[in-house]
């Protein structure tokens, strides 16, 4: 339970962080449709944050995405 916890915190704390700098980076005056992308782009890293923790920490297998066949 706490690896799990600390896996979503990882990934909200990556959203917050890809956030903020894109709405302080993007010039203003922003728009809804750039809400949506700083957005989206935010969501994307954190997943992908915790696509890698996820990969990195608990399948430790050579193969992560194939599983050979028993014959």
């Amino acid at each position: 339970m706490p690896r799990t916890l600390l896996l979503v915190l990882a990934a909200l704390c990556a959203f917050g962080v890809v956030a903020a700098l894109m709405i302080r980076v993007m010039p203003g005056p922003l728009k809804e449709s750039d809400y949506l992308v700083v957005g989206s782009v935010a969501t994307l890293v954190g997943l992908g944050v915790l696509f890698l923790a996820l990969v990195s920490t608990n399948m430790k297998s050579s193969d992560v995405f194939f599983k050979r066949r028993r014959k």
